[in-house]
């Protein structure tokens, strides 16, 4: 055998109608099994100590592996009671574009060819989606983590004109950022990675709706600039992870303009609220940002993995990562033209073809299909707040903005409610009838509901509620507290 083709493309057309039927089975009755499961400790083991295989292993045996020992034991987040984690739920469509773009195998750094003109479609309609001018700059990434690294990045090399932080670092220049006390820890990494420094990080308290406060952000950076730092971003957040809350961004944008500073928006599932006619006025702002990061595997429901980053003006991402290499010498015609090439405004040279997915879910669900799955989701968070509301033995425990309701069971006698709320969403795990996650709120640990996946209805509310009661109610009769 002399390449890894296969020697008989009949028997492998006919496996492979097995696998794609197999997946769009699964994914049609996903609802019918458990959100998740335990992994049993013998399949985990057989991953653990597989020895590196010398000889091939017959594709339909991978297969029947892969359909045994993995399809059971996933996270889940394809399910419509999946409620923990902000995990978009997919579709059937985006496994079929997925599908397509490992078969193309298109490397997407850059040259000549259709697959980049697909990727720049992609990041024009994110401009357009988000109120950013056309000849904004952008980059498919594989997340809101990677896109805050890249807007940072940008957004520390912008303040030293001509790149003198690329060639001799940030030579001892004390900069500083500001973001919310609850902005998300990948702003922090991003600050790590980018050798500025966690303590460079400023955290913002918040105001009662756990928004940043505006005024304690002024008096910040008056603070700082007193002692003789250089504040260099503000970092607002389009719903937070912890609540689902929108920093005021209309007055941050005003602030930043005003103190010369970058704007900075991480909109990672909250940016899609937008594309809703009833939510998009709580982002008013975000459009006037100056770079803004956000997720399509989120609300937008395209397959896992494809984040985002727009920089509203031209030439800022090239002078923040764009290198002059022999051996990726641009041209003026032949497969080394058309420049800027996608490693020019990011870290990656090596980038798979995500825009294939991103383009079929854009194109094929249209931005009225995708801000009806934003409003029906927020729908359902509404319906779980009031059920909440409705109930004695439960409290919300954080105002309802978007689509994710904190709220706890209340303890009774005397039980410690934090270690209850934490043991009741573990049993909820392990019963397989829903999976929400965890947080703190004002120092309480709450449950945490977000709700995301297009396939979640009011029934699943009611669903996850009713078991959360009869689990509630056997630790009581344990001993162990429960509802009243």
């Amino acid at each position: 055998m002399s390449n890894l083709d296969p020697e008989d493309w009949e028997s492998l057309r006919a496996i492979g109608h097995s696998m794609l039927d197999g997946m769009l089975d699964n994914i049609r009755s996903v609802a019918q099994g458990p959100v998740w499961q335990p992994p049993p400790e013998a399949v985990r083991g057989m991953f653990q100590t597989a020895p590196l295989p010398q000889a091939g292993t017959d594709l339909a045996q991978l297969y029947q592996q892969f359909m045994r020992d993995v399809v059971p034991y996933a996270v889940g987040n394809r399910h419509p009671r999946f409620m923990g984690w902000v995990h978009g739920g997919g579709t059937a469509q985006g496994m079929l574009a997925e599908m397509l773009a490992a078969g193309l195998n298109a490397n997407l750094g850059g040259r000549n060819h259709i697959p980049v003109d697909v990727e720049r479609m992609v990041i024009r309609w994110a401009a357009s989606m988000f109120g950013f001018p056309q000849e904004a700059t952008g980059l498919l990434v594989t997340g809101s983590s990677m896109a805050n690294f890249i807007a940072i990045l940008t957004a520390s090399r912008a303040v030293a004109e001509g790149g003198a932080i690329r060639q001799a670092g940030l030579s001892g220049r004390p900069l500083v950022g500001y973001a919310c006390a609850s902005a998300h820890g990948c702003i922090a990494r991003a600050f790590d990675m980018a050798g500025l420094g966690t303590q460079a990080l400023r955290r913002v308290p918040m105001d009662a709706d756990f928004r940043m406060d505006v005024r304690a952000l002024e008096c910040m950076i008056a603070a700082d600039r007193a002692q003789g730092l250089e504040p260099f971003v503000v970092i607002g957040t389009a719903g937070t992870v912890d609540v689902g809350a929108v920093d005021p961004l209309d007055a941050l944008a005003d602030l930043a303009a005003r103190e010369k500073l970058w704007f900075h928006v991480d909109g990672a599932f909250g940016a899609m609220a937008r594309l809703s006619e009833a939510y998009a006025p709580l982002l008013h702002g975000m459009e006037r940002a100056d770079s803004l990061a956000f997720d399509f595997h989120k609300w937008a429901q395209v397959p896992y993995d494809a984040g985002c980053v727009l920089v509203r003006e031209p030439g800022r991402q090239a002078a923040a990562f764009a290198q002059s290499l022999d051996y990726l010498s641009r041209e003026d015609r032949g497969l080394a033209a058309q420049a800027p090439w996608f490693c020019d405004f990011g870290p990656d040279l090596s980038r798979g073809f995500r825009a294939l997915k991103v383009w079929f879910a854009i194109a094929g669900f249209g931005t009225d299909g995708l801000g009806a799955v934003v409003t029906r989701s927020c729908a359902v968070a509404r319906y779980l707040a009031m059920r909440v509301n409705a109930l004695p033995w439960l409290e919300l425990m954080a105002p309802v903005v978007l689509n994710v309701v904190c709220f706890r069971v209340v303890a009774l006698q005397a039980y410690d409610p934090d270690w209850l709320n934490a043991e009741l969403v573990k049993d909820l795990h392990e019963s397989g009838v829903a999976a929400p996650s965890t947080t703190k709120v004002n120092g309480q640990v709450v449950i945490r509901a977000a709700l995301v996946n297009h396939r979640t209805t009011e029934h699943d509310v009611d669903i996850m509620l009713d078991m959360l009661h009869s689990l509630a109610t056997a630790r009581q009769s344990e001993g162990q507290a429960g509802p009243g």
